[in-house]
């Protein structure tokens, strides 16, 4: 798909609109309703909607399919970091009035960061066909990574502070309270920054960390640099709303890590067929509508089969509960 630089430019342009929006919407702090969480994911899943809508109308079936599929699997993805964001939200103690604040800046970061990734990613594989083998290789690794931790089953899990937040902390110093949504404050003659500013680096540069599996993943869909940015920005601009609605449901998705993998390890496989394909062997390579369909159907399946396990887990502790209820009595009795 050939972009030219004026459609870049009034695509960013409006993907900051947007943004500016957002923030204009949550920048007094609040506790974020289920109501309101929902109606602004309906928003930006709408948008993107849309957005893939025009692409279809005014580039064709091709470009439309990359970007669905794209930001289906960057949405997806998005939500397995939705778990380290409630770590990282427990770690600070956040108020949760100043949540949404940390979420949007924090995403925001991130969006900048990512799109450092993608303009990298693009150059390589442009000049570096064989790439695609590494991009395979380390997707399918990853795969079998997520498998394994979702067998550990490491539900004491603790966020852990990065060298480049523990090195700002040195270097300038943290105050010891939240000072509204104040970064920085003059504490004792000196400059330090607040609790505030630490966990939107904290968000924002543990996302970066999870784009080293989601930008492999897309440009396993695509290698147009325009797609992976747009699917990358709308997936990531509807994620602090995301948060507050599925956030008492991310516990129930006990089988998301297994869907993922399939999910990263099935696209690590069409890289490395297209790679081969690339180098002049004849192998099947896997169109769009496939990788849809199969992304689709992962994620289907694994949502219902979390649903079931947890209502089975659920039945179990009841019943647990009432036999010893039970025996109780008896015992009294």
């Amino acid at each position: 798909m050939n972009v030219s630089l004026t459609l870049w430019v009034l695509t960013i342009v409006g993907l900051a609109a947007l943004i500016a929006v957002d923030f204009f919407i949550g920048r007094k702090p609040h506790d974020v309703s289920i109501k309101e969480a929902g109606i602004w994911t309906i928003v930006w899943i709408t948008l993107a909607g849309l957005f893939g809508v025009g692409l279809l109308v005014f580039g064709g079936g091709q470009p439309a399919g990359e970007f669905f599929a794209g930001f289906i699997t960057e949405k997806s993805l998005s939500v397995d970091n939705l778990f380290v964001f409630v770590l990282i939200m427990a770690k600070f103690a956040v108020p949760s009035q100043y949540q949404q604040r940390v979420l949007l800046v924090g995403v925001l970061i991130a969006l900048v960061l990512r799109a450092v990734f993608i303009a990298a990613g693009a150059a390589i594989l442009a000049s570096f066909s064989w790439v695609f083998f590494l991009f395979g290789a380390f997707l399918i690794w990853t795969a079998w990574k997520l498998i394994q931790e979702a067998r550990a089953e490491e539900e004491d899990e603790e966020y852990e502070e990065n060298r480049l937040l523990k090195a700002a902390e040195r270097r300038f110093g943290v105050a010891d309270r939240y000072h509204g949504t104040k970064l920085w404050i003059t504490q004792n003659g000196k400059r330090v920054m607040t609790p505030m500013l630490v966990v939107m680096l904290a968000i924002g540069t543990t996302d970066v960390l999870f784009a080293l599996d989601s930008i492999p993943a897309i440009f396993g869909l695509t290698q147009d640099p325009y797609i992976v940015f747009t699917a990358n920005a709308f997936a990531l601009m509807g994620l602090r709303q995301l948060y507050f609605l599925i956030g008492g449901l991310l516990k129930k998705l006990v089988h998301l890590s297994y869907g993922l993998s399939v999910i990263l390890g099935f696209i690590g496989v069409k890289l490395v067929l297209h790679a081969l394909h690339e180098a002049g062997v004849h192998v099947p390579e896997i169109s769009i509508p496939v990788s849809l369909g199969v992304i689709c159907a992962v994620l289907i399946v694994t949502t219902i089969t979390s649903l079931l396990a947890t209502r089975r887990r659920q039945a179990v502790e009841a019943a647990g509960k009432d036999d010893d209820k039970t025996r109780k009595h008896s015992i009294e009795a």
